[in-house]
């Protein structure tokens, strides 16, 4: 394990090869690029994936007329569903094969992303998606995608893995390779502006647990933490407002670019035992993944203070806070009063199994690169004190 940390500039940088970010185009109204990024990467017609609020909203049909007026013909798929799974990406990848275009564009939050990242592995390598569970399993190219995030929360934009979950079981599949990266990202902020405050908060609330975990992950490395520390600066500067419905324009574009950032510290890095847990309570009990990672984000850095590395790194991070004047709560306090202040449905612990979802949970991949090894007892453990704040993590 790299034992480069955020804040030690003594200890020995580890080995790491770094991984390709996307282009970004950054700036209220830089959808107005749109055209341009689509010529750069050599494209003269377009699939353009969406889903059906952003279509009720408008945003599709100012994407589509900024393309046709360049004099790029465009092909709207604008069915994209939360949490997409196998079947959704068949239905995207059927719509697209009635096209002639050669690049997608995906506008929408990262359900509308990762489903035009499956589409595009489907359409030029053909299978089905659990063929490409893991990384590197597309071994033809991929058509140029530029992707336009409308949530501060995935990261879609800036990775080079699409989530898809599989049919029946809903277990969430990472299915990567470097030809899934978006070519370009254009993060305009205010294509965030009309979102809900639910959606801004449950999204904001992932983007900051990316910043955390990564952060702290075992697959941190020099590149990954310059990502993890400046999202979490633009998050911690932003969310509070945004999670009690007062967001400034400012709030939005730190927003929007932390996200991209934490995205980026993903991509050179990992997550950890927080979305180990979250996705069990997706799966099993329809907890919106924002929900479910918030739910249980608190806990799990409990958990991690005890491991000195990680306590390096949160201790540095609690001083970016106080440096700033955002909060003088130490760090996991903050992230707790922060969930806490985002009025989020409770959840029933009473029709929960802590040992099924410790056993799911001891599955999924993120948990492998946590700081501290996990067991099914830590998890139950972690999923206790999650839902019982008074009880002891260790």
């Amino acid at each position: 394990m790299p034992d480069f940390t955020i804040s030690d500039s003594h200890s020995v940088i580890g080995s790491f090869a770094s991984r390709p970010a996307p282009k970004l185009v950054f700036g209220p109204g830089a959808l107005r690029e749109l055209a341009a990024c689509v010529r750069e990467v050599g494209g003269t017609s377009v699939f353009l994936v969406s889903d059906p609020g952003l279509a009720r909203a408008g945003y599709v049909e100012r994407a589509r007329a900024l393309l046709v007026s360049a004099g790029l013909p465009v092909a709207v798929f604008a069915e994209s569903r939360e949490n997409p799974t196998e079947a959704d990406a068949a239905t995207c990848v059927a719509a697209a094969r009635a096209q002639p275009f050669d690049c997608f564009v995906a506008l929408g939050g990262g359900s509308s992303l990762d489903t035009a990242k499956a589409a595009n592995v489907l359409l030029t390598n053909g299978g089905v998606m659990h063929d490409y569970h893991g990384y590197g399993k597309a071994t033809k190219p991929l058509l140029p995608l530029i992707a336009i995030p409308t949530t501060a929360g995935t990261g879609s934009e800036t990775q080079s893995y699409t989530l898809i979950s599989r049919d029946g079981s809903h277990e969430k599949m990472a299915c990567g390779g470097p030809q899934v990266l978006p070519r370009i990202a254009i993060l305009d902020p205010e294509l965030t502006a009309t979102l809900p405050r639910a959606t801004a908060t449950l999204s904001g609330l992932d983007a900051l647990s990316h910043a955390l975990e990564s952060a702290v992950c075992t697959k941190r490395n020099a590149v990954s933490s310059l990502y993890a520390e400046a999202a979490f600066r633009h998050l911690s500067s932003a969310i509070s407002r945004v999670v009690t419905g007062q967001p400034t324009d400012a709030d939005r574009s730190h927003m929007l670019l932390g996200a991209a950032f934490a995205g980026l510290a993903i991509e050179n890095s990992m997550l950890g035992a927080a979305h180990a847990s979250a996705n069990p309570l997706t799966a099993r009990h329809g907890v919106v993944h924002g929900h479910a990672v918030a739910h249980m984000l608190p806990a799990v850095m409990q958990f991690n203070a005890t491991d000195p590395a990680a306590a390096v790194i949160y201790a540095h991070l609690e001083s970016l806070l106080h440096a700033t004047g955002t909060t003088a709560l130490p760090l996991i306090d903050w992230v707790t009063d922060i969930v806490a202040r985002s009025a989020l449905p409770p959840l029933d612990a009473a029709t929960m199994d802590f040992a099924v979802l410790a056993d799911d949970a001891t599955r999924q991949w993120t948990g492998k690169f946590n700081p501290r090894a996990l067991h099914a007892a830590d998890f139950v453990s972690l999923y206790q004190r999650a839902f019982s704040p008074h009880a002891a993590v260790v």
